[in-house]
């Protein structure tokens, strides 16, 4: 896929992933049409990119909103004319057991990190139609290939993503839209740090479970947005971000059931 002079929209774009992957794709000259809800780090991205020579807007967008999303593709057209690539990349992270975690905070997680993936692609995927050669990129995760304890809500959410993607994609064969789905592994971006905790967990615990993500999260995110964005162009059904997807990869496809026994003792240590 040439993305040269083509329009990508990018959710989650004020920082990490989103916007390493905005920043490699310009460099491809891609011009970029970005939303966060995050506004300064919508701002922050611009500024970064603004060297590079592409056409850039910014859009203040909760993937959560309904409304929002089905305002957004007007909004883009009239900006672009176009859309090319869609990157549903926007996502939030919640520690915890599910017998640690509320109702709310559970849906509140699959609000964003599901509803707004699939909010997102019936919102634009009339217009992707008119490219002749487009891509409709969702963003799951190492934790949608494997499911470790403590991370029910946000593993049920990007085991969903990855489900979605791939009967999408089956479903959009023979068209010009093709859909790929990302696993990245341990890239060093803010969502540890960010994560929703369950109310009343005890703190020694939130703040242990905290230092050990940090540790697995070594990938930097410029790494992350080059293998994505090289991923786009190769029309890659599906990438994996990183050598530690990779190896998790292997192993679930040679244990499914008891990859566990194996990896509790790595993230142990």
């Amino acid at each position: 896929m040439k993305v040269s002079n083509r329009v990508a929209v990018i959710t989650g774009a004020g920082s990490g992933i989103g916007r390493a992957t905005a920043l490699a794709l310009a460099r491809r000259s891609c011009h970029l049409a970005l939303a966060d809800i995050d506004r300064s780090g919508l701002k922050d991205t611009a500024r970064m990119l603004a060297r590079l020579g592409v056409r850039v807007t910014t859009h203040v967008l909760d993937v959560a909103d309904r409304d929002a999303v089905r305002a957004l593709p007007g909004a883009v057209h009239d900006a672009h004319q176009r859309v090319d690539i869609l990157m549903n990349n926007a996502g939030v992270a919640l520690g915890g057991t599910f017998e640690q975690v509320s109702e709310e905070d559970f849906d509140w997680l699959f609000d964003i990190n599901f509803n707004g993936v699939v909010r997102m692609t019936r919102a634009f995927l009339p217009i992707l139609r008119q490219s002749d050669d487009a891509r409709v990129v969702n963003l799951s995760s190492i934790y949608g290939i494997v499911s470790p304890p403590g991370q029910s809500a946000y593993s049920a959410s990007k085991f969903a993503v990855r489900g979605f993607s791939n009967a999408l994609r089956h479903e959009l064969e023979g068209s010009s839209v093709g859909v790929t789905v990302v696993h990245p592994g341990g890239v060093a971006t803010s969502i540890a740090r960010n994560a929703r905790v369950p109310r009343g967990a005890p703190i020694e615990e939130i703040e242990r479970g905290r230092k050990v993500a940090e540790k697995l999260l070594r990938l930097a995110p410029e790494a992350a947005g080059e293998i994505i964005a090289r991923g786009i162009e190769r029309r890659q059904a599906r990438i994996l971000v990183g050598n530690d997807a990779r190896v998790v990869s292997i192993l679930e496809r040679l244990s499914p059931v008891h990859y566990w026994r194996y990896l509790k003792g790595v993230t142990a240590r």
